[in-house]
């Protein structure tokens, strides 16, 4: 958004807006581009032109917690800069921002001869802030009850998930070894790797309940990734009535092939459910884009209802479905963001739902 177009300019008579505008310094910033830290000395108020800041404190576990968030046409620093105390806590910046920086003392000084009524407006804006953040912060103690019920839950899974499971593996390995047979070995082969998957899934909830997901990253041709994918999937696809579809270009990315594998399997599963037995196609593309490797995971379902848009990446967010906890998004958003990647939506009703992820390429 245009400068003189942000909120806080507006508050002011237009000579004053005019001078904020020229003493504004606008500045582009990366991704994950830490603003200022806990404890630093304020030294500009921030207006948030293009992109979000975050907003965290070390947590006794000695974890970075978000607490809140900014966007576009929003500010924030404004209580270092008027009571000159110490930042209360970091501003990271999420993906790419653009922000305009005020110097204090000069907005201390335009401040002293304003009118009352921009004082007033000033209040009233931070006020509301003030609720949003200590509603922010309340869902965030909420979450943290949440997850930790779900760690326990998953832990006792495991525990309990082991012995069978061991014993469906080893009686696929007997029958390989009993039945070497071309259709025989390759059904084994698809059992264990259906067998290594639901442990997977079933750890990895536990890693995102505890905040510390490991990546272990490794050079993953996303031709024969997907490929693979779809052998795992051929008869749950026929069952449902799915068509799936793959076009590539010959892209290698650094990725955890395990965790990659949870992703498309949350995505697609979710547009499956969607189709309700109906049937559908599901597409999946992947290409080389710059520093990128791109995928895209296409439907033509019913789309996802607008109630959980906005939402959807949040955990313990469903609508509809007849399982489930609301994880699932969650956990991929996690897994994508822990490779440094990026991952977004588009979706229309009656239309269907594309997901875009950015990860990390390898150049071949």
């Amino acid at each position: 958004m245009d400068l003189k177009e942000h909120q806080f300019i507006s508050y002011f008579e237009p000579e004053q807006a005019a001078q904020l505008c020229r003493l504004a310094i606008v500045e582009n910033f990366h991704a994950q581009k830490i603003i200022f830290e806990e404890g630093e000395i304020p030294d500009f108020l921030y207006l948030i032109l293009a992109g979000q800041v975050e907003f965290r404190k070390i947590s006794p576990s000695e974890k970075y917690q978000t607490f809140a968030l900014a966007k576009p046409n929003e500010f924030f620093g404004e209580f270092g800069v008027l009571d000159g105390q110490p930042r209360s806590a970091q501003a990271i910046v999420c993906g790419e921002a653009t922000l305009a920086k005020i110097p204090r003392d000069s907005l201390m000084e335009i401040l002293n001869n304003t009118k009352g009524r921009v004082v007033l407006k000033l209040l009233g804006y931070i006020v509301q802030q003030l609720r949003a953040t200590t509603s922010q912060y309340v869902n965030q103690m909420i979450h943290q009850e949440k997850m930790a019920l779900v760690g326990e839950m998953v832990n006792t899974i495991i525990h309990d998930f082991r012995s069978p499971v061991t014993g469906i593996h080893l009686a696929s390995v007997m029958l390989k070894e009993q039945h070497p047979d071309e259709e025989t070995i390759e059904w084994c082969d698809i059992i264990q790797a259906q067998v290594k998957r639901m442990l997977g899934m079933a750890e990895e909830a536990l890693e995102f309940a505890n905040g510390n997901a490991l990546v272990n990253k490794e050079p993953v041709n996303l031709t024969l990734f997907v490929q693979h994918f779809e052998k795992l999937n051929r008869l749950y696809f026929k069952d449902s009535k799915v068509e799936f579809a793959f076009k590539a270009t010959d892209v290698v990315a650094n990725v955890d092939e395990n965790k990659l594998m949870r992703v498309l399997q949350n995505l697609v599963g979710n547009a499956v459910e969607a189709f309700n037995g109906r049937g559908g196609r599901i597409e999946i593309s992947a290409w080389a884009k710059d520093k990128w490797a791109e995928l895209t995971i296409s439907d033509n379902g019913p789309g996802i209802p607008e109630a959980i848009r906005e939402k959807l990446f949040d955990p313990f967010v469903t609508y509809g479905k007849r399982g489930g906890t609301g994880l699932g998004t969650s956990i991929a958003k996690s897994i994508i963001e822990g490779h440094g990647g990026q991952i977004s939506f588009q979706s229309n009703s009656d239309e269907g739902t594309t997901f875009y992820i950015r990860l990390p390429r390898i150049n071949q």
